[in-house]
């Protein structure tokens, strides 16, 4: 006698998902790989002076003075994105998704020359990684190239880039890296966030230097690096358009100088105008913001560049140019990215407004969260349903990204993975592929995505293509680099490569002394990408 057991039961968009074999939720972070909690897109700039600098009505004129400062020491320019920077925005899936195999490729140690992306596992190493016998990418027809980066032809994540990216150009004007390393299951311990680090390394806006998307140091639900950390750097909440457009003040667009000169009045009070050099009410002997004198200056400094940037934005914006809403590239025009009906989903929503300010340069890099990624239920079509839409919202800041012609680099990374069963999933959703069983550290890894509307971004060779590698049988070899087995040094890697992009990475070692990738040739090495600036 047979025993027929229904099949397991996938799960919806935004349904919540719940293991037998995990604890109940109970941190934020656990909310969100579980995706009982949605994270609102958030801004990170100094809150502390947030609220006291809020800024009024918008298009008085700046003084020579200050207009002089914010441009020498605070990023402050006439209009538009600050000219070198490569806006960026990190991806942060909470839960342990799959990113590679039945997504990116990954393959065994290269040559040294050619692509180790397509030096392919074992047919049990891609089982493992979700893809079964029938599909194994060492045919041709499963492998796509189409955004430069190797990937699994049939790929949710590639699939929901390409429904958002439809013009050729924004394929044509990509390409990307796959970072092969461990990292911890279902938790928010991985310091796997750069995002200070990009600051760091020079990425700045006209009125922040950072964006987020939940209440965390981070900004995400994955820690940053502690020694990255910038305490001066604190979130600032923007959950729908109307808090992007609420940079702007009031939003109005009448000339109100008397919000504008009183903000430039405490910048001469506090921290005076001579630059290079604090001076004011912050240089008075009895002010000292902290014990190390470095550390002192450089509070002081981040001080005074929050009154020039807010009197800059009192001076300079108004509520349509923050608007994701108003903006018919992304929503309301002949062919926008987004549709009105797409626009009702809140990851739609925090995905525009936070792609409109870093790309828009407003904001120089950022983090959007995406929660319910822990989709490990013996189904395949909760995991293919969710990373298509993750590449939705990849597809639509590559797309955004060619029409405001700015280049732009996209991290995506998740806290752990997970392994397949033997079991098909033969639903529609599911696309005949393995399901999804449990959770797996020994099969995580991180991509990069980078636009440039010059052409596709160049790399120092294809053998740089994938950092790292993994064993025939699926799993990382957590010796093939600094990164494999360091979640600090993956995020170290990810502003190596940032920095490359600028053709600033030889200053890696004295931005980052405390760094851990080793000397030139060990950095070099690490290095996928040729500067695009």
């Amino acid at each position: 006698m047979f025993i027929l057991k229904k099949p397991p039961k996938p799960h919806a968009l935004g349904e919540p998902l719940l293991h037998e074999n995990h604890k109940r939720p109970t941190t934020r972070r656990e909310f969100m790989g579980a995706g009982l909690l949605s994270g609102p897109a958030m801004v990170l700039g100094p809150s502390w002076l947030g609220a006291l600098l809020k800024a009024g009505t918008a298009n008085a004129a700046l003084s020579a003075d200050i207009f002089s400062l914010g441009q020498v020491e605070c990023g402050v320019r006439a209009g538009g994105a600050i000219p070198g920077q490569i806006p960026f925005i990190a991806i942060d899936l909470a839960g342990g998704a799959n990113l590679v195999g039945s997504e990116v490729l990954v393959g065994q140690r290269g040559n040294g020359t050619t692509n180790p992306q397509l030096n392919f596992l074992s047919t049990a190493g891609f089982g493992k990684l979700g893809i079964p016998g029938n599909m194994v990418p060492t045919s041709s027809a499963f492998i796509s190239t189409a955004l430069g980066l190797a990937w699994h032809a049939d790929g949710a994540i590639l699939r929901g880039i390409m429904s958002k990216a439809t013009t050729p150009a924004t394929a044509a004007g990509t390409n990307g890296a796959v970072f092969c390393a461990l990292s911890q299951n279902d938790t928010g311990n991985n310091p796997h966030n750069p995002i200070y680090g990009i600051a760091k390394a020079g990425a700045t806006g006209q009125v922040l230097t950072l964006i987020g998307s939940q209440n965390s140091v981070s900004g995400g639900n994955s820690m940053s690096p502690a020694n990255e950390i910038d305490a001066t750097l604190q979130p600032t909440k923007i959950a729908t358009a109307a808090d992007a457009v609420g940079l702007a003040g009031s939003g109005a667009t009448t000339v109100d100088p008397v919000a504008t000169a009183v903000l430039e009045s405490q910048t001469r009070i506090s921290g005076g105008t001579t630059q290079g050099a604090v001076t004011g009410a912050l240089s008075a002997p009895n002010v000292v913001l902290s014990a190390d004198s470095a550390a002192d200056a450089t509070l002081k400094k981040a001080v005074r560049c929050a009154y020039v940037k807010t009197a800059n934005a009192a001076d300079s914006l108004t509520a349509s140019q923050l608007d994701p809403t108003k903006d018919t590239n992304i929503i309301g025009g002949g062919t926008p990215i987004f549709t009105a009906t797409d626009f009702q989903d809140n990851d739609v929503q925090k995905t525009a407004a936070v792609m409109k300010l870093v790309l828009g340069g407003f904001a120089g890099a950022g983090t959007i969260t995406l929660g319910g990624y822990d989709y490990h239920d013996s189904t395949r079509a909760t995991g293919e349903t969710r990373n298509f839409k993750a590449g939705q919202m990849i597809g639509a800041i590559l797309e955004y990204a060619q029409r405001v012609h700015s280049p732009v680099m996209i991290y995506v990374f998740s806290d752990g993975s997970l392994s397949s069963s033997s079991m098909l999933d033969t639903s529609t959703a599911g696309r005949n592929k393995l399901a999804w069983q449990g959770d797996n550290q020994s099969a995580a890894s991180t991509f990069t995505l980078v636009y440039s509307p010059t052409g596709r971004p160049q790399l120092l060779s294809p053998a740089q293509q994938q950092i790292g590698y993994f064993s025939a049988d699926g799993n990382v070899v957590s010796t093939s680099s600094p990164a494999a087995n360091s979640v600090t040094q993956l995020a170290e890697t990810a502003v190596l490569n940032y920095m490359a992009l600028k053709g600033t990475s030889a200053t890696f070692q004295t931005v980052f002394p405390k760094h851990g990738l080793g000397g030139a040739a060990s950095q070099g090495a690490l290095t996928a990408f040729a500067p695009i600036v």
